[in-house]
């Protein structure tokens, strides 16, 4: 389905022109189609955008923009800053795997030959 995708001060001045037209008696519905909108566009337009100057509207989509990208960037830094405090704890797979393979190695058969398991 196409959406047409409006700029903050374009939603400003068709809801502005929405409110001249309800004060002149028009009603709700009325007014938004008057506007080229549907009655649910303008209600959820207006609950985002009514009262708010444009500039202010501008700072808001920058700001829900950056939030965002914020959001998406946390789940990585979590992830690098684990394995970070892995690695500095020494608990890295490496670290494991090696220490397995040494605690396992075992010189139990009397013909001199050394013995490997990775199973204790």
């Amino acid at each position: 389905m196409a959406r047409n995708l409006f700029r903050p001060e374009q939603i400003i001045n068709k809801l502005r022109e929405a409110e001249v037209l309800i004060s002149q008696g028009a009603a709700g519905g009325e007014a938004s189609r008057k506007i080229g909108i549907t009655e649910q566009t303008y209600y959820c337009r207006r609950r985002e955008y009514g009262g708010i100057r444009i500039e202010q509207a501008k700072r808001l989509k920058e700001l829900e923009g950056e939030n965002s990208r914020l959001k998406k960037l946390v789940p990585d830094l979590s992830l690098d800053n684990s394995m970070l405090k892995e690695a500095a704890r020494g608990n890295s797979w490496a670290s494991q795997r090696d220490e397995g393979w040494s605690a396992s190695f075992s010189q139990s058969r009397n013909d001199g030959h050394a013995e490997y398991s990775t199973c204790n």
